[in-house]
């Protein structure tokens, strides 16, 4: 969205209205490496890790001539390999480009440790293509490569300028000893910058080249952060710096790629308007819609007519009107936009665009107004406190991406001023659906009154919210055929075999989506959980709650826990026994795991049982309230992650 609809319109005529009296070159034009450093040396702190960034210098430069601005990118590092999982990462190099990028410069070597150097360049590149995603990639294959080398690999790429917003990562996985970067960029122009997670602040020189100023960050020892910490937000929790382009000094223009403006052009482009054509277009369009009293049932069906009837592709050609979209069946995402915003005016629903960023790759900073922050977007009904995304064909309200909430958002709402319409910008946060929302129910019985090694096991499943929505929507995008074979893979999670006498489901398809839970009911012949041992019969009732995560962490924790959306699990399995029979062990079902902040239990675990005569009633509670958790309550909320997978091992002795 906000390629195809602020990238050119707002930015280009900020940075090229001005008039040059002189020509632009790119400073590292002759860049290359030094040919005669090739000895190995090795910061002795450094010596025994498996793999370590000895140095990275990334160069960014804008240039400006006759009304062309372009971009140039210099990335230029040496790793040390020095294990053999990082020879099997760095076997192929692959070549950082993508779409509008021209690649000028490509090569790598290889500095063995007995001395001896490779030198690959451009001859040298092989491509790959991944046939899944349709996508080719261009890489060095790096054959021969042995503990204690050297990869040196340096790229100088022209494109596009982005200086509405960007972030540089400044960590990466492993250990970088040295990052030196540098912005370089006409000296008319204004940078607003900011540095996160301790990071140090960049230093202007305004002297190193002539009618250019260069912001320069310099750091030494970078610790390695792994990116294999479960329920973590590892990107957002790196060494990163931000900048934007904020004034021009030539033109006088500043505070540029503000979100007042992007609110106000933004309103102006989705609320044309609307001549006599594209008023009839839509009055027919909505003419088909069902329509409800209950506001929340009413957008429900505005969505789902839009997503049944309309093909979102973000790549398409905008179309010239509402009617245009509407006959052609197709949009991208102006488009969508527009024909929403036409469709609730037309029923009289209030709303909201929203504009935010993906919370795993660029939190929304309401202090640092970057349109880096505006790539994706949500409608929001401030009647029912509820969003809509437009463009993904599985959801439907009150559900969305849940990577879109836990984060704010620019709201761009409708305010009339003497009589005009004008759209005015605010930050809020968005909330992600609760608990009371995604909530499973688990209701489970094993009988053994028939069968005292083969109970029958009833399980009844309801997967409320973010859980339903893992297989409502399946039903209508796959054959019967490939939707049985599903729900067959889902009851194995639970029968520990491939057989079931019965399995029925409900709700399935879009449209319950939102609407109601998504059930499963199964059948099974217990007899995969037994396991008979002298005059007793073990029974592994805990599986029959399915397989469960074990947490594990083998090295010290180092990031915050950070979950999709917040989740409740509510559990009963009730044992019937034969008459006669007795049953041991159910002590182990007295759990009680909590994470408690600020004096409130945020996430538990919690189990007990009761028995009356043959009948033992096991219930159980597991809830995770909110989404982040501190670093200092990890060790309480692992305790509640394992308590599932404990309960998962609980087996009981049943003896006649």
């Amino acid at each position: 969205m906000k390629k195809q609809l602020l990238k050119t319109i707002f930015f280009f005529a900020a940075l090229l209205n001005t008039t040059f009296f002189f020509a632009q070159d790119y400073t590292f034009k002759d860049y290359n490496w030094n040919e005669k450093d090739t000895k190995i040396e090795i910061p002795k702190n450094y010596e025994n890790e498996k793999e370590v960034i000895l140095s990275r210098n990334l160069k960014i430069e804008v240039v400006v001539d006759k009304n062309t601005a372009k971009q140039y990118r210099l990335i230029h590092e040496k790793k040390y390999i020095n294990s053999d999982d990082a020879i099997e990462r760095n076997n192929k190099i692959y070549i950082p480009f993508g779409d509008n990028e021209n690649v000028l410069v490509t090569k790598v070597r290889v500095i063995l440790k007995n001395g001896k150097i490779s030198v690959l360049d451009k001859k040298d590149i092989k491509e790959e293509v991944d046939q899944e995603k349709g996508m080719k990639y261009n890489y060095f294959a790096i054959n021969g490569l042995e503990k204690g080398s050297v990869i040196e690999k340096l790229y100088i790429i022209e494109e596009a300028p982005d200086l509405k917003g960007n972030t540089v990562k400044m960590q990466d996985e492993y250990p970088i000893s040295e990052f030196n970067f540098e912005l370089i960029t006409p000296a008319h122009l204004v940078f607003k910058t900011k540095s996160y997670n301790g990071l140090s602040e960049p230093v202007l020189d305004e002297k190193k080249f002539e009618h250019k100023k260069v912001l320069t960050i310099s750091e030494k020892d970078i610790i390695g952060l792994n990116d294999d910490e479960a329920y973590s937000n590892r990107d957002v929790k790196l060494k990163l710096f931000r900048y934007k382009l904020d004034a021009n000094l030539y033109s006088g223009q500043k505070n540029l790629s503000n979100f007042k403006e992007y609110a106000t052009t933004t309103f102006e482009l989705i609320n044309p308007v609307l001549d006599k054509k594209q008023e009839k277009a839509i009055t027919s369009f909505c003419g088909n819609i069902p329509v409800s009293k209950d506001p929340q049932e009413q957008i429900w069906n505005i969505e789902n007519k839009i997503k049944k009837t309309i093909i979102y592709d973000k790549y398409a050609d905008s179309k010239a009107g509402l009617s245009d979209i509407i006959s052609s069946k197709q949009a991208n995402s102006l488009d969508i936009i527009k024909l929403y915003a036409a469709v609730f005016k037309y029923f009289k629903i209030e709303q909201n665009l929203v504009f935010t960023s993906n919370r795993y790759k660029i939190p929304f900073d309401k202090d640092f107004e970057s349109y880096e922050n505006l790539d994706e977007f949500l409608f929001y009904f401030p009647n029912i406190k509820k969003y809509l995304t437009p463009t993904e064909v599985e959801y439907r309200l009150p559900l969305f991406p849940s990577y879109l909430g836990n984060n704010n958002g620019l709201f761009i709402k409708e305010k009339i001023f003497a009589g005009l319409s004008m759209g005015i910008g605010e930050i809020n946060f968005i909330e992600i659906p609760g608990t009371e929302i995604t909530h499973d129910y688990m209701d489970i019985t094993a009988d053994f009154t028939k069968d005292i090694e083969n109970p029958l096991i009833t399980s009844n499943m309801t997967y409320g919210g973010y859980s339903g929505l893992n297989f409502q929507p399946i039903k209508d995008f796959v054959s019967n055929d490939q939707y049985q074979t599903m729900l067959k893979t889902i009851s194995e999670n639970y029968t520990l075999q491939t057989e079931y006498k019965t399995l029925t489901t409900e709700n399935d398809g879009t449209e319950f989506i939102g609407k109601k839970p998504y059930k499963l009911n199964l059948t099974f012949d217990g007899k995969e959980m037994m396991q008979k041992a002298g005059g007793n019969y073990l029974f592994s009732v805990g599986q029959t709650i399915g397989r469960q995560m074990e947490f594990y962490q083998e090295n010290k924790r180092a990031l915050p826990v950070e979950i999709d959306y917040p989740h409740y699990y509510t559990r009963k399995i009730k044992i019937i026994l034969p008459e006669g029979a007795t049953i041991k062990n159910l002590d182990k079902f007295v759990m009680n795991f909590k994470t408690d902040l600020n004096g409130k239990t945020e996430a538990a675990f919690t189990s007990n049982y009761s028995q009356d005569k043959n009948v033992v009633t096991i219930e159980n509670t597991e809830f995770y309230n909110i989404i982040n958790y501190p670093l200092t309550s990890f060790d309480q909320y692992k305790a509640v992650i394992n308590a599932a997978a404990d309960f998962n091992k609980i087996v009981v002795i049943v003896t006649q």
